[in-house]
């Protein structure tokens, strides 16, 4: 018989017709017939979707259309979520289940339990494959629903006797071990797994023949096993993966036992697989050449890495590491696949977190009291030497391309992976050129533009991973070319991290340091970008010229002498009003301060500035203005001289009465024997050259 074609045009308008409710009961009605195509079925799963979010939106409902999903249909439902399912399916499915969830509320919680218990205690393979699948999916959207029914009375222990059954099925084996996968991810779920499934789990990752055999006369004695029985199948390469990544969890995160206890727990004594262990079996997997999903080895090492010995053998590894360079460049954005591999390279190449003397004492009672009295040294190879040699492996197998192309389509969680592993690898001062060059530049201003708010601390760290590099290079070189960014496009995410992150426990200066300094090499190119650090971040370079750590102070300052270098940084000192001839008063204390850099920036400035009479002026009228320039003639360093002599000459060159008032001024605080003395101990000729033209017009001009 032939068959009628559907008129999807029609279709929509008699839904248009319904309201939500009976659209609803359409929906289910055509999901629960089944036998329709994977794209059928995925359109109406993303109706019944919408439909759902426009009940959680809508506070006029009179009815919600949670009170037409019954046990029937949730059952329906949920039953997408099976792993016989297609992939797409199922993805969709998830969608669906987590806006029933969101709309239902308690009510879908408890409906929820009534399903996942009612399917476990049919008893059945089908229904445990169901039950467990759906708990593998809906884990990660109401983790604390999922915990309670995964932590009930009795269900773990149960699955000791499902999991070492005579006769096996793969599909059961591999939706339990999906569950435990997720439920690791939470701290009570592990400690629980770890009591009740860490044997069979071991069993699983290790099981050869003979252990196969022992392992069901054990379970049941009157089973006799022989050669080809089907009792003798070895666990699946999914099966034994999906097992090892639980266990690598595991032992990743110590359990509270480990952490206060030392050698009491039996269990802990008897574990025969350890991570690294565990470790080289992901690394073998990620390293045939197979076509078998790499997901669950990528995963796996992502947990083994956080142990610094797992990551010095990766690291070490040449052809990992470029295998799995390859895997994430193929990887599709937002996949699990992508999120493993790039926590594979944030833990390779993590810094430990700088601390304070405060925090360091902190740090050390706190070991203490764990530890029951025993301090052990931290881990030598989490220092930042072995770090830094792991970030250079790291960028020797070419991440950063392939980090470029993620961040642009990656999800946030991505992102932040992506800036992470940038700035570790930007630590390195070596790296920094190379790191411009393959586009790092342009994937952290990009990421500190396109990032939310709420995401601060990413911004953060991407704004100082800027710094770094643009500190290193040159400018030119690194916004130069077609498809470069502007160079103003860096100043904003540098002025983002010039004060302190208010949200910090303890005041870092350190990306303040950075940015200043990345300012400083950005401000020696151009007028046009000079008057754009001003204009956008005058007001915070103003509040560090003022900073009790001279290091921020003399980097502030250094941004200012080259800042006026332009018409706008001139006009800031040399106008005729008070906020003016403050600005000058900070600069001419700051020619006087005890660190030496911080006066030779100073004196820079101020070589500028005085081919300005109002500058001129401003300083003879300061008090002690004149005798801190000529203190600047009477250092010993050679470039200080210099620019002391530079200020003085313009000064005393000055036309007018600014250049009268100055010559006087520099008469009366014995300039003229300070020049002479700067003269003699100079051998620098262009220093000599400057002190003799200043000599020679206060010598002959006679005010």
């Amino acid at each position: 018989m032939d068959e009628t074609p559907i008129d999807l045009t029609s279709n929509r308008e008699e839904m248009a017709k319904l309201n939500s409710v009976e659209q609803t009961q359409l929906i289910l009605a055509r999901l629960m017939e089944g036998g329709q195509e994977d794209d059928d079925t995925c359109r109406e799963l993303d109706r019944l979707t919408k439909l759902l979010n426009n009940d959680i939106e809508s506070k006029t409902k009179e009815q919600s259309i949670c009170d037409v999903i019954d046990d029937v249909c949730l059952d329906t439902i949920l039953g997408y979520l099976d792993m016989r399912q297609a992939d797409l399916v199922r993805a969709h499915g998830i969608l669906t289940t987590s806006a029933y969830l969101k709309a239902a509320g308690d009510k879908g919680n408890e409906a929820l339990r009534n399903f996942f218990f009612d399917r476990v205690k049919r008893g059945t393979y089908d229904d445990y494959i169901v039950a467990f699948c759906v708990a593998a999916a809906v884990f990660p959207i109401v983790p604390d629903v999922m915990a309670d029914i995964f932590l009930s009375e009795g269900f773990l222990p149960s699955l000791d006797p499902l999991m070492r059954r005579k006769w096996k099925s793969r599909k059961v084996e591999t939706a339990c071990l999906e569950m435990l996968n997720a439920a690791s991810m939470n701290s009570q779920c592990r400690e629980a797994i770890r009591k009740y499934c860490t044997d069979w789990l071991e069993e699983v990752v290790d099981q050869d023949l003979n252990e196969l055999t022992n392992s069901i006369h054990s379970a049941d004695p009157d089973v006799h096993v022989t050669e080809g029985s089907i009792a003798m199948r070895r666990h699946s390469e999914t099966v034994q993966n999906l097992a090892a990544v639980i266990l690598a969890k595991l032992r990743a995160v110590p359990s509270s036992a480990q952490q206060t206890t030392e050698g009491s727990d039996e269990r802990i004594q008897q574990a025969n697989t350890s991570i690294e262990d565990l470790s080289k079996m992901f690394s073998s997997m990620i390293l045939k050449d197979s076509d078998n999903d790499k997901r669950l080895s990528v995963e796996g090492l992502a947990y083994a890495t956080i142990q610094p010995a797992v990551k010095e053998e990766v690291a070490g590894n040449k052809e990992l590491l470029k295998t799995l360079v390859k895997i994430l460049g193929d990887a599709p954005a937002k996949s699990p696949l992508t999120y493993g591999a790039l926590s594979v390279f944030m833990n390779l190449t993590r810094y430990q977190p700088t601390q304070s003397e405060e925090e360091k004492k902190m740090s050390q009672l706190k070991a203490y009291a764990n530890a029951s009295g025993k301090l052990g040294p931290s881990n030598p190879l989490n220092d930042d030497d072995h770090v830094s040699q792991r970030c250079k492996r790291v960028f020797e197998a070419g991440i950063v391309p392939v980090l470029v192309t993620h961040s642009r389509h990656g999800s946030v969680a991505s992102l932040n992976l992506i800036v992470s592993i940038i700035s570790a690898l930007s630590v390195t001062t070596s790296l920094r050129g190379q790191l411009a060059q393959q586009g790092a530049v342009n994937l952290l201003i990009a990421a500190c533009t396109a990032l939310p708010d709420s995401e601060s601390q990413t911004k953060r760290t991407s704004a100082q991973a800027l710094a770094r590099i643009l500190i290193s290079t040159d400018p030119s070189l690194v916004f130069g070319g077609t498809r470069a960014r502007p160079m103003n496009t860096a100043i904003r995410p540098l002025i983002y991290i010039l004060s302190p992150d208010p949200a910090a426990e303890t005041r870092d200066l350190l990306p303040t340091f950075e940015a200043l300094m990345a300012l400083t090499n950005l401000a020696s190119t151009d007028d046009d970008t000079r008057a754009t650090i001003i204009r956008n971040a005058w007001s915070e370079i103003e509040e560090q010229l003022l900073s009790s750590n001279h290091m921020v102070s003399k980097a502030a300052v250094e941004l200012v002498c080259n800042l006026v270098q332009c018409v706008e940084g001139i006009a800031l000192y040399a106008a005729d009003d008070v906020q003016a001839a403050n600005r000058l008063h900070i600069l001419l204390a700051l020619a006087d301060a005890e660190d030496e850099g911080t006066r030779s920036a100073a004196g820079g400035a101020l070589a500028s500035l005085t081919s300005f009479e109002a500058v001129v002026t401003g300083i003879v009228k300061r008090k002690r203005g004149v005798e801190v320039v000529l203190g600047l003639c009477s250092e010993k360093s050679e470039d200080l001289r210099h620019r002391g002599v530079f200020v003085v000459y313009n000064m005393v060159a000055c036309e007018g009465e600014p250049g009268k008032l100055a010559r006087k001024a520099i008469r009366e605080k014995n300039g003229v024997e300070v020049l002479k003395e700067c003269a003699k101990s100079s051998r620098r000729a262009e220093v000599v050259e400057v002190t003799i033209q200043a000599l020679k017009v206060l010598l002959e001009q006679q005010d």
